[in-house]
């Protein structure tokens, strides 16, 4: 586990290098910021000045009913000066727990995995959206299609047949 988060950060300074250097203290690349423990993926919902708020999707089981459940949580992350132009709303992006920083940041930005702008990140957009992949539009209008076709084959009946 220690090896795979010293080559993340050791990539991260590669390309920090090519661009060159920040004067953030909390920055972990060029600061003294150390990471530590989880990290997670998610969309960046919100940019702030030096914060990002993602939010990823959790299942959680029900217990009581055995069935499963959609969780969004959202995090908020230090986002250094170096790295602050790499980032867009909507990008899929890498965080990892450092020491609290404030009362609602714990986390620090690592890197962006994919931008807003790529193709792959809006086909999977388009792939999750529940009414297009299930193609619940084409068989709503297919049942109201079959609703006008009974309405129009049954005989209207008039006043005077019903009384008879």
């Amino acid at each position: 586990m220690a090896k795979k988060k010293a080559i993340v950060v050791e990539k991260i300074q590669d390309r920090t290098k090519e661009t060159g250097s920040c004067a953030d203290i909390d920055c972990p690349v060029h600061g003294s910021l150390k990471t530590r423990g989880r990290t997670f993926k998610g969309y960046v919902t919100r940019k702030l000045p030096k914060r990002i708020a993602i939010e990823f999707e959790r299942i959680i089981h029900i217990k009581k009913y055995e069935r499963f459940m959609k969780k969004k949580t959202r995090i908020h992350a230090r986002l250094p000066q170096c790295m602050e132009n790499q980032v867009k709303i909507g990008d899929y992006v890498m965080v990892q727990e450092c020491r609290p920083l404030s009362k609602i940041i714990h986390f620090v930005f690592v890197k962006n995995l994919l931008s807003a702008d790529s193709e792959f990140l809006n086909a999977q957009k388009i792939k999750t959206n529940k009414k297009d992949f299930l193609g619940l539009n084409k068989i709503r209008g297919a049942e109201e299609e079959t609703a006008k076709k009974i309405q129009e084959a049954k005989p209207e009946k008039t006043k005077k047949e019903t009384k008879e």
